[in-house]
């Protein structure tokens, strides 16, 4: 009986999850296959690379999508611990990855810029997505480790110093602004939820802001050809109507002119016009523009209340875990996609100038849906460890 009676708990443990996160993340992957469809089915259709398959891009990323989660549920039984003793080995390999961009004939170079590893016989990932995830578990070793003493700022400094490290190697190596800024982010927000002043933070912010300033007016007034791309992208956020940059203000413009076409209800799911021509790529960075011209501000305004109780639900996880290590790894997806969420919104609406930020599970990106499945099956396994805990205390507090 006793054998049976461990067996079942066992099982019990294996099959039990936040089904409200669960639930969130289903919820948001359908939705993303749905307008991925509709946003690339035009594209795909009128290009011989896609084999004129108008479901090439949703084929592909629902297979992808599937993978993940699998592989989510796999790793939602995997304590949450383990990944401590991966920490040092996740950086060193995250520094490898980056470098192996170099390499020719395994760098991949679209556009311009090399962020693609092919790997012979098994295609070709994005290197920052395995990145973002290494350098979450590394922050949060780091951070638990050093808990203690981050009340001095500088031992604050150094636990984001191997973060700094490896964004500005991104920045450098694949010429990838935004996700050097969001690797960084999301450190920088892990160290933040632990470090018991605030006003420091007001402090850097404020020299942050500055040195940016300062840095954007400097480039606009001595601008190299290494930074000519970027300049005419801040230029043209400022100056969208100029002839001079049209060129680099044509996507912006046309995503603003498929969002205020949108209305309160949209023009219809599929019945984008922006898609046919108007925005390069409507399946990528774009994306949103096509959900707020297609559903409108309703349908906009769900696909933020969703993003929202994810993040919710991935804060709730973080408040509830047993250890400062769970904590953080929750913290740290948290971070993620909060980041990766509002910089596409930002840039979408041209809050900021363009740069190459996806909408998580709506843009297409097969190896960014896998490792964010996988992030999420970190909180899982920290939400279940966390509950399971307080349960067995709750029964010998009974039986005491």
């Amino acid at each position: 009986m006793a054998n049976r009676g461990r067996k079942r708990r066992v099982l019990s443990y294996l099959l039990s999850y936040d089904t409200n996160l669960i639930v969130a993340v289903i919820f948001l992957i359908v939705f993303g296959l749905i307008m991925l469809y509709s946003a690339s089915y035009y594209t795909a259709s009128m290009r011989q690379s896609f084999n004129y398959d108008s479901a090439y891009f949703l084929k592909s990323q629902l297979k992808y999508s599937i993978f993940g989660l699998i592989l989510m549920l796999i790793t939602a039984n995997i304590n949450y611990r383990t990944w401590r003793y991966f920490a040092v080995i996740g950086l060193i390999g995250s520094a490898v990855l980056i470098l192996l961009l170099l390499v020719p004939g395994l760098g991949v170079n679209v556009k311009g810029a090399t962020r693609w590893l092919r790997i012979p016989g098994l295609g070709q990932f994005q290197v920052a997505e395995p990145v973002k995830v290494a350098m979450i578990i590394f922050s949060a070793a780091l951070i638990s480790k050093y808990a203690s003493a981050l009340k001095d700022l500088k031992t604050f400094m150094k636990v984001l110093l191997p973060t700094a490290v490896i964004s500005v190697m991104i920045l450098k190596i694949s010429e990838n602004m935004s996700t050097a800024v969001i690797v960084f982010g999301i450190s920088f927000l892990m160290a933040f939820m632990v470090y018991p002043k605030y006003y420091p933070f007001v402090i850097m912010g404020a020299i942050g802001a500055i040195f940016v300033g300062v840095v954007i007016y400097y480039s606009l007034n001595h601008a190299d050809a290494d930074s000519a791309f970027r300049i005419g992208r801040i230029q043209a956020w400022l100056e969208p109507y100029s002839e001079e940059y049209a060129d680099k203000s044509y996507q912006p413009l046309q995503a603003l002119y498929a969002i205020g076409s949108g209305g309160l209800f949209g023009k219809g799911l599929g019945n984008s016009i922006q898609k046919l021509g108007g925005i390069p790529e409507p399946y990528n960075d774009m994306i949103f523009a096509v959900v707020c011209e297609e559903l409108g501000v309703f349908g906009a305004g769900i696909v933020i209340l969703m993003f929202m109780y994810l993040l919710y639900r991935l804060y709730s996880v973080a408040q509830q875990a047993e250890d400062l290590f769970g904590r953080l790894l929750a913290i740290g997806v948290f971070s993620h996609v909060a980041l990766q969420v509002i910089l596409n919104l930002m840039v979408v609406t041209s809050m900021i100038p363009t740069t190459g930020v996806t909408l998580p599970f709506f843009s297409s990106g097969g190896t960014a849906t896998v490792f964010l499945l996988i992030e999420i099956g970190m909180v899982l396994n920290v939400e279940k460890v966390s509950r399971f805990q307080k349960e067995r205390e709750q029964r010998e507090a009974r039986l005491a």
